[in-house]
């Protein structure tokens, strides 16, 4: 029989007690991390979410604890009562309460448990179980001290944003979970009614017209800690459901949504000692793009972009004449002391680069000879001529891509980012932020011979472009200009992640109807989609903006891994399943033939 905890309570945390407390007679309650057993004494390392306190069991005087610790396994959980004594020896530098230990004089057994199918007290990442096994046992999982600490401070992290929130005037206010589907991008979750049979709510991709309409309801400051759902096509640092900070306010342009930026972030990241530029360096996305290959560039290292199209312009090399002839260019990137790159670290970064559209991936190498895939094609002069403009020096490697504009930005962008990774150019104890403006309005989508909406359809243009977006809308002929127009869009960007995304919003009728019009939605179809928020338009809507910022990708910098999930505590896996309860799963006919709905074959 297990022992019945009655009204015992304990009066010390597993990681609480110190060396002031010796004399002490304590409660500790926890679950057995450790068990070492030397015939007279018995030593337990007992663990709860604040630490681990060392338990000693004497079989002198303490025959009956020493007894039951004889039966103890991990992840038993038990309750102690003991005195707290200094440690015997040396100090145990790897525990907060590594100075004293508890000499037990009475132990209970709570629980036993089966042994866990994975070991939770390992040293370092690369001995873990493997994370199809952990996910699985998850609420084993998150017994480990690492995934403790990372759920903390996400808690805590989240009590900044909101201690900020609050001291700036901003009134927090929950939107709806259940809502209309409006299409913006992503594919929305739908979710059947009951009542109103063949008809379906949506879960919001963001709370982005909600919010807008808080502006129109004469809040001013609004934010909320939301649930956003997206079934899209998963990444490392994407989940089908995840949590984002809203944020808008009234009357504001850029440079306001700006300082919030930089003061809720800068807020939140003193959680770790890390004190943030109380302004952020400011990069249009034209520049990020041109240096960096990416519109979130990692600024903790160089190894920028270098164009190579002036220094070709002519040549009668036909892959690079056709790139050129076609508007597109010739960029590269220059690897410090790598020159000794290896045959086959070539191809491996080559095949790389092709992963992001790259035909080719050509070289030069800088030694005491310049030696280059191109030499044969281009000839010594303009190899040389090539090395000065992409400022090579002896013992360097310069890396080449030609093609389209977005294919040469996308491959050698993250191909700076995998060479920064496997030579450990990052200095890990670096936070370089950034806020990257002036984003596209639109994106060109060769497939549908369209324009899409690059931020979502609610934003707006920059002032100087307004002239430029209504020729484009209102005048066929000149339809391509909608890809030069810039939005009052931006990102916050830390260590080439974007943490935050905003903009200034269209609060005109007319320039939302351009946009729409834009879109390729025609009168009805916007009316049928957005109806509501149109009528709204008609009321008085003040100018706003705001920007949302993902949770879990900011607890990612916070704690230090590359992993979103290990910041959450019940993920999803990469292709959107739940191990743990084997979800989604099938659903009773019953409840379908409720809902009105049937399977179809496949």
């Amino acid at each position: 029989m297990l022992d019945v905890l009655g009204n015992l309570e304990r009066t010390h945390s597993c990681g609480e007690l110190r060396e002031g407390d010796v004399g002490k007679q304590v409660v500790l309650m926890g679950w057995v991390a450790k068990k070492r057993d030397f015939g007279v004494l018995t030593f337990i390392d007992l663990r709860d979410r604040d630490g681990v306190t060392q338990v000693v069991m004497n079989e002198e005087d303490a025959g009956e604890a020493h007894s039951k610790a004889k039966n103890l396994r991990g992840e038993f959980v038990i309750a102690v009562k003991g005195e707290v004594v200094m440690r015997e020896g040396t100090h145990n530098a790897k525990l907060a309460t590594g100075d004293i230990e508890v000499h037990a004089s009475e132990i209970m057994i709570l629980n036993d448990a089966k042994v866990p199918p994975f070991q939770l007290e390992v040293a370092g990442s690369e001995n873990l179980a493997d994370e199809s096994t952990r996910l699985k046992y998850r609420y084993l999982d998150l017994r480990r001290p690492q995934l403790q600490h990372n759920i903390r401070m996400r808690a805590r992290a989240v009590a900044a944003i909101r201690e900020y929130f609050d001291g700036r005037g901003f009134i927090e206010i929950e939107t709806p979970i259940l809502l209309k589907s409006t299409p913006e991008g992503a594919r929305d979750f739908v979710v059947p009614s009951r009542i109103h049979t063949g008809k379906f709510f949506a879960l919001p991709q963001s709370p982005q017209i909600l919010k807008q309409l808080t502006m129109i309801s004469g809040f001013d400051k609004y934010y909320q800690i939301a649930r956003c759902f997206r079934d899209e096509d998963l990444r490392a640092d994407r989940q089908p459901e995840f949590t984002q900070l809203d944020m808008e306010m009234s009357f504001a342009n850029q440079e306001m949504a700006y300082r919030e930026i930089e003061g809720m972030f800068g807020h939140v990241f003193k959680l770790i000692g890390v004190e943030l530029p109380a302004q952020w360096p400011r990069m249009t996305y034209a520049e990020a793009i041109r240096r960096y290959g990416s519109d979130k560039p990692d600024l903790r290292f160089g190894m920028e972009l270098a164009d190579l199209s002036s220094e070709l312009a002519g040549t009668d090399f036909a892959p690079f004449a056709s790139v050129l002839e076609n508007k597109g260019e010739i960029k590269c990137i220059t690897v410090k002391d790598r020159a000794d790159y290896s045959r086959k670290q070539l191809d491996e970064l080559q095949d790389f680069a092709k992963r992001y559209g790259a035909g080719a991936l050509a070289w030069i190498k800088v030694g005491d000879e310049i030696t280059s895939s191109l030499l044969k094609v281009l000839g010594d002069s303009k190899i040389s001529e090539l090395v000065v403009a992409a400022q090579a020096e002896k013992g360097d490697l310069v890396l080449i891509v030609a093609g389209r504009k977005s294919v040469v930005a996308a491959s050698l962008g993250a191909l700076r980012i995998e060479i920064a990774k496997r030579e450990n150019l990052i200095d890990r104890t670096a936070y370089k932020p950034l806020i990257v403006t002036e984003f596209p309005m639109f994106e060109y989508d060769e497939e549908t011979d369209c324009y899409a909406a690059a931020h979502h359809p609610f934003t707006s243009p920059m002032d100087e472009d307004l002239e430029k977006f209504t020729t484009a809308v209102n005048d066929d002929s000149h339809h391509q200009l909608l890809g030069e127009v810039r939005a009052k869009a931006y990102d916050a960007v830390i260590n080439g992640y974007e943490c935050a995304g905003g903009s200034i919003r269209i609060h005109q009728k007319d320039i939302q109807a351009l946009n729409f019009k834009a879109l390729g939605l025609t009168v009805e179809k916007a009316r049928e989609r957005f109806g509501f928020f149109l009528d709204a338009l008609e009321y008085g809507t003040p100018p706003h903006g705001g920007f949302a910022a993902g949770i879990e990708r900011t607890c990612m910098i916070l704690c230090g891994t590359e992993n979103i999930r290990d910041v959450m505590a019940f993920p999803k896996t990469a292709s959107a399943q739940d191990l743990m309860m084997d979800s989604p799963g099938e659903v009773d006919t019953a409840q379908l033939d409720e809902l009105g709905i049937g399977i179809r074959p496949e």
